[in-house]
């Protein structure tokens, strides 16, 4: 039985959904051992994931809202969230909780054994580490995040500023790598993802939880307009391209999917500078476990494959 925890901003872009809807899909061996949200905003993100666990019939997976965007550890003092009238079936309550909730659960994962996958900002393992100095080394971190080598051609020309993890929260991010020994899931390879419009059909067949993703995507598809931006742009992406499973992917490689995947061990030295953290590969960095290659289509059809398979 593979042990995961959950960290997530779930709720804004929509590849956090993704990315828990194909974790309570997977088949068989995974327990969800409790799931923590981040970037919060008085438990509106944790009401999001209770919904969503209520709809696939998980509602006794443990979930606490952890650090707010109120108690200033963001590079911006207000996040905004998509209209609840157009992305969500019914109006979603909020479910606030005291932070120390989160912190509780986030330990009680690590010592059962979890895999901590941190898919939104890494705030609640910096505040955990503050806590309980070492923690973090003894987990299995996988985090969504990172930017050391550049995009390849045929992807959009992002740069390191886009890597919304790790530059919404510079300190959280310097911190949890420098004191854990993480997988990074870099967005210069992410991007290489696609949920694409041609999925949006299987999705209203698969159940509750398809049709809301299926809501969604239309609704992501309007609002971003990413079929213009970058299918038509960016000859390495699908022309249906409604948003990319970052999320999905961290979360798929944390449980060893391999299909194309390339994982190295590059020695990194973290610096930050005006503000913004970047990741240089240099012989007296630490060594970290870095996915440097992944088949992004194979995984595109393996992730709507696990949600649709019903």
């Amino acid at each position: 039985m593979k042990k995961i925890h959950l960290d997530t901003d779930l709720g804004g872009d929509i590849d956090d959904l993704c990315a828990l809807a194909m974790l309570l899909r997977w088949p068989g061996n995974v327990h969800l051992t409790g799931i923590t949200t981040v970037a919060e905003a008085n438990g509106r993100r944790a009401g999001y994931v209770r919904y969503i666990l209520g709809l696939e019939g998980k509602s006794d997976i443990p979930v606490a809202a952890g650090a707010d965007v109120s108690q200033g550890f963001y590079r911006y003092s207000e996040l905004s969230y998509p209209p609840e009238e157009r992305y969500w079936p019914e109006p979603i309550v909020p479910s606030p909780n005291p932070l120390a909730t989160a912190i509780k659960l986030l330990k009680q994962s690590i010592e059962q054994g979890a895999t901590i996958i941190c898919i939104g900002p890494f705030t609640n393992l910096y505040l955990l580490d503050l806590q309980y100095p070492g923690l973090l080394m003894q987990a299995e971190l996988v985090l969504m995040g990172g930017y050391i080598y550049p995009i390849r051609s045929g992807f959009p020309n992002w740069g390191n500023n886009m890597d919304w993890n790790i530059q919404v929260d510079v300190r959280s991010a310097k911190h949890v790598i420098q004191n854990s020994n993480p997988t990074l899931i870099p967005l210069t390879v992410t991007v290489e993802t696609a949920l694409r419009r041609a999925y949006i059909d299987d999705l209203r067949k698969s159940g509750t939880l398809g049709q809301l993703i299926a809501q969604q995507s239309e609704a992501f598809a309007m609002d971003e307009q990413n079929e213009t931006k970058y299918g038509e742009t960016c000859e390495g992406l699908p022309q249906d391209i409604i948003n990319f499973l970052h999320d999905p992917l961290a979360c798929a490689i944390a449980l060893d999917w391999n299909d194309g995947v390339e994982i190295k061990e590059l020695p990194l030295i973290l610096e930050e500078k005006n503000g913004w953290l970047t990741e240089h590969i240099h012989p007296s960095g630490k060594p970290v476990r870095v996915v440097t290659k992944v088949d992004g289509s194979r995984f595109n059809e393996f992730w709507i494959n696990k949600i649709a398979k019903m």
